[in-house]
């Protein structure tokens, strides 16, 4: 298994179920939409046997997407106070993270990233420049849609720390201080030190993959 690039099977899936939706938005004709659904259903079958998430819930997510298939959009704001990052620690598996999730229909990337840190974090924050944009193909806990992660800089405008329904605790972390027990793949050491070069140097260039 390629650690860094995430499970073949799930690569797989995800492609299968991605051109079988776009191929889906293009059929002529009912019998190419039913072998559209059964693409569907065997790449549910493929991430369920492999991971062990419940098989209906996961074939019902892939049958309610439509159009062509595109990755989604997950935003994370690096808020400093002091030269300390801003992390919550995730409620459903309590790793650390930098405030953040999946952009709404409607939201430009900075405004959702700066609800993100209200919502999580209890801070209004501004977005300043983007640190970097990746490929955000998460393992643990595993993500059947591909990603894409934009992380902002954001300047605090006001608030205080305060945890949400999301969220149980609100904390500011130098660099030698980060947390070891992340949450999965929203918040990486990459995404950190990041953070912390565009602290220092707010020249330094937009990182993409």
């Amino acid at each position: 298994m390629d650690k860094e690039a995430g499970p073949r099977f799930l690569e797989w899936a995800r492609e299968i179920q991605a051109l079988a939706q776009t191929e889906c938005h293009y059929a002529t004709d009912d019998f190419q939409r039913d072998r559209c659904r059964r693409l569907m259903q065997i790449a549910a079958e493929m991430i369920s046997s492999g991971t062990g998430i419940d098989f209906l819930p996961l074939a019902s997510a892939f049958n309610s997407q439509i159009g062509y298939a595109t990755p989604k959009i997950d935003v994370r704001a690096a808020v400093f106070r002091d030269g300390k990052l801003l992390m919550v620690r995730e409620r459903n598996d309590g790793g650390w993270t930098m405030p953040g999730g999946w952009a709404d229909v409607g939201d430009t990337p900075a405004r959702a990233a700066e609800r993100e840190a209200w919502e999580e974090a209890g801070f209004r924050v501004k977005a300043q420049k983007v640190i970097g944009i990746y490929d955000a193909n998460r393992r643990h806990p595993f993500e059947v849609f591909h990603a894409f992660k934009i992380v902002f800089l954001c300047e605090i405008l006001d608030g205080e720390a305060r945890p949400s329904n999301e969220t149980t605790e609100v904390a500011f972390f130098s660099r030698g201080a980060v947390p070891s027990e992340l949450s999965g793949e929203r918040t990486t050491l990459r995404h950190i030190n990041d953070a912390f070069a565009a602290l220092q140097n707010c020249g330094r260039p937009t990182v993409f993959d």
